[in-house]
């Protein structure tokens, strides 16, 4: 079964699909998860199930943390980073040797299967590691969540996302950008893997700082929430330390109209374009229109070599 042919059971409570050699039983599939918008957890599948093909690539081969929603986005949350206990066996895991020097089983996204067996999890949006799991020191992105503090405005989010992106032009590294799925923007850079988390991470706060001295009426890089100043964009550099995730491209966010983390061309920032048209009912259309607007990431050529700047 390919995920072009994944089909959801429109009635059903519980069904299993079937992937060659591999079921993935699905439960609790008329459970509402998105009370304002109406979608059931049927939906959030086959939504995923729509996309498994442009995102599993984006998530294959890397640690998955787990923000698992069991009853949809009003009920309670909680973070996983270990497999549970009754995880089917052909299920790929990345172990992580983390300080307290226990070793945690993570798993990952290596297909379609995987992917909605971690949705029927209660999974709402996947948040996965940005080095892949045979050298989890050393990061292939570096990454700027751009988080408005209030009372800012999404202009403002996207004339920052312009300025980060000037910023990277300078040095030649390649930008691409999608929505939060919330009131921000995700900035991404494709580097070559080498340096240690802790470097690239060093090297986002400094030019987070940087332009926050050159745009102190637009930009601040205070980590610190009651010292942030109002009104202005938070250059989030701190989401580079190790460990640390973001919700992946296309991912649905539990927010009560279903939104999506969502890739965006320049020229879409450049005119504001709304946050309200990208939802899980809008981005399959989409993709089929645009294609995969964050498919240069998957490939090794064109990744930006960090090192000298560092």
């Amino acid at each position: 079964m390919t995920a072009t042919t994944i089909e959801i059971p429109p009635k059903a409570a519980t069904a299993t699909l079937k992937f060659g050699s591999r079921d993935v039983r699905l439960t609790n599939l008329s459970k509402v998860f998105f009370p304002d918008a109406g979608y059931t957890k049927r939906d959030l599948l086959t939504y995923y199930a729509a996309m498994a093909d442009v995102l599993v690539p984006h998530l294959k081969d890397r640690a998955m943390v787990m923000k698992r929603y069991p009853n949809g986005i009003d009920g309670k949350f909680f973070f996983a980073k270990r497999t549970p206990a009754g995880a089917p066996e052909w299920l790929k895991k990345c172990h992580i040797e983390h300080g307290s020097g226990s070793i945690i089983d993570f798993p990952m996204t290596q297909d379609a299967a995987t992917l909605l067996w971690l949705i029927n999890l209660g999974c709402i949006d996947l948040n996965p590691w940005y080095s892949r799991c045979d050298d989890i020191n050393r990061p292939d992105y570096l990454n700027f969540d751009l988080d408005p503090v209030a009372p800012a405005t999404w202009d403002s989010v996207c004339e920052t996302a312009l300025l980060v992106r000037e910023a990277l032009e300078k040095i030649g590294a390649p930008t691409f950008a999608k929505t939060s799925g919330s009131r921000g923007i995700h900035i991404y850079i494709p580097i070559q893997r080498g340096p240690l988390q802790k470097k690239v991470w060093s090297y986002a706060k400094a030019l987070a700082r940087e332009l926050e001295k050159k745009n102190p009426a637009l930009v601040t890089a205070e980590y610190r929430i009651a010292k942030r100043p109002p009104g202005r964009i938070l250059v989030d550099y701190n989401q580079n330390a190790w460990g640390r995730t973001l919700a992946s491209v296309y991912s649905v966010r539990p927010r009560p109209a279903a939104s999506v983390s969502t890739p965006l061309e320049w020229a879409e920032i450049e005119q504001r374009i709304p946050l309200e048209e990208f939802t899980m009912a809008t981005i399959p259309a989409r993709v089929a229109e645009k294609g995969d607007l964050w498919k240069k990431l998957l490939s090794p050529r064109g990744r930006f070599d960090l090192q000298p700047h560092l």
